[in-house]
């Protein structure tokens, strides 16, 4: 053995490294870290994109889902789009020759998810028959029944309800008015049978509420649009006692 050799393993003898076998431990362990962190960033990904069920694969509605991210997954509905909503899709000419499967999808899907929608194909002449089947089975099932008119707006849907899946419900609740004459317009409706039209009719015939509970049952005769029913109920809960 060489000087240079002496002096090397000498050296390497001063680092005072671990045996082979914990040094290949030591070298494993990064490579499990990557890995969790990998299988971590895997998830958070699919939670913002759609998940989509391989018997999914060439149905055209997939073309148009391009606002949102998809990906294929091993699920059992046909379309995954929020923690708590799922989607089953049905061609009405494909259920027409074949019955049964939406019967054996819903076995498989059993009680999973909160919302669960049954997005329909429309792609038959006559689909009033098959329709009520299928409204029977989603109030059976508790589906949620949507229909499409075409691959475009099928998956329209979709991306929809996933785009909407974190948003707050104050965009589809009724907005409230605090205009006194709208508010005055609703108090009015709730005597059956008078409707907002009738309500609206009134408040520019009578101008006030006030003129309104003074006027008689004649007097309210008269308005356009208000038959005998509408009068005779309308005069007895303007002039009843407000308290018992």
């Amino acid at each position: 053995m060489t000087d240079f050799d002496d002096s090397f393993d000498t050296a390497l003898a001063s680092l005072d490294l671990p045996p082979p076998a914990k040094l290949s431990a030591v070298v494993e362990t990064p490579s499990e870290d990557v890995s969790l962190s990998q299988t971590a960033t895997k998830k958070v990904l699919k939670q913002n994109c759609v998940l989509v069920n391989p018997k999914q694969r060439g149905n055209p509605i997939l073309k148009s889902i391009t606002n949102v991210a998809w990906e294929w997954d091993d699920i059992v509905p046909d379309y995954i789009v929020g923690s708590t909503t799922c989607i089953l899709y049905l061609s009405l000419k494909y259920h027409n020759l074949n019955p049964d499967y939406i019967h054996q999808r819903l076995k498989s899907l059993g009680k999973m998810f909160e919302l669960r929608i049954l997005l329909v194909q429309v792609d038959v002449k006559e689909p009033h028959n098959a329709l009520k089947t299928l409204t029977r089975i989603c109030l059976l099932a508790n589906l949620t029944l949507i229909l499409a008119w075409s691959f475009e707006e099928a998956g329209n849907i979709v991306e929809t309800y996933k785009m909407y899946e974190n948003k707050p419900p104050d965009m589809i609740m009724e907005k409230s008015e605090d205009d006194p004459h709208t508010r005055l317009c609703v108090a009015l409706t709730n005597i059956k049978p008078v409707n907002k039209t009738d309500a609206m009719t009134l408040l520019a015939n009578f101008g006030t509420l006030e003129n309104l509970i003074n006027s008689s049952e004649e007097k309210l005769g008269s308005v356009s649009g208000l038959g005998p029913r509408k009068v005779s109920k309308l005069f007895k809960t303007l002039n009843e006692p407000f308290l018992k």
